[in-house]
């Protein structure tokens, strides 16, 4: 196996607890514009598209784009009480990777603006070396690591991918990327759904990553 030389991150779930997060302030958002109330499985399913692309799902008239102004100021609000700070160990690791002279990505569903905002609280803008944000038309985390692969001029053997859902493991595959499954944060029944999908390669600490990170990056 060809030693790797990029590792490339999810932001939500894998670097920090975002999610209940992201839910809360989505609804918050979304609730004057529509009928219906949302549960977290339909916030959920919006899940791969960026913040304009998740709202656009759920209102269908004009009024989509005063629900994504209203977004940001909601999502800055909850960000400082409901996620301050990132995993514990997940800085260390990216910055002790960098010191190992590996590139480190980020590639994320969400959303330039949301993407900056949740860096900055986490005070982690300058830990990675490329970021690429995501879309509001579909899932491009294949083309996003298609990206990175054109522009470090590797191989997919050089790099892997750390998330933490069955549709990152799915994204990888159509680039033959390795997923790394980020399970120190997920319930059992995803859990149990990472392992089907991605046997052998599912971490359950942010130890355990970086063990098996270092040891790839070793080999030749």
């Amino acid at each position: 196996m060809n030693r790797i030389k990029l590792v490339a991150f999810d932001l939500d779930g894998t670097i920090a607890d975002t999610l209940p997060l992201c839910i809360k302030a989505f609804r918050i958002a979304v609730q004057p514009y529509i009928s219906q109330t949302l549960s977290e499985g339909d916030i959920i399913k919006t899940f791969g598209l960026n913040e304009e692309g998740m709202i656009r799902k759920v209102i269908k008239d004009e009024y989509w784009k005063q629900a994504l102004q209203d977004f940001y100021p909601i999502y800055i609000k909850l960000h400082r009480f409901m996620c301050p700070q990132p995993f514990q160990g997940i800085r260390e690791l990216i910055i002790l990777l960098r010191q190992n002279n590996l590139i480190v990505a980020l590639v994320t569903g969400k959303g330039a603006k949301s993407c900056e905002i949740t860096l900055q609280q986490l005070g982690m803008n300058s830990d990675f070396d490329r970021i690429i944000t995501g879309n509001a038309e579909r899932n491009t985390k294949h083309e996003a690591l298609n990206e990175l692969l054109n522009i470090y001029h590797l191989s997919p053997a050089e790099i892997v991918y750390v998330g933490d859902t069955v549709s990152d493991i799915m994204q990888c595959k159509m680039v033959n990327v390795v997923c790394l499954s980020a399970a120190w944060s997920v319930e059992n029944s995803i859990n149990e759904d990472l392992e089907r999908y991605n046997s052998g390669k599912v971490f359950s600490s942010i130890e355990k990553l970086s063990e098996y990170l270092f040891k790839l990056s070793n080999e030749y």
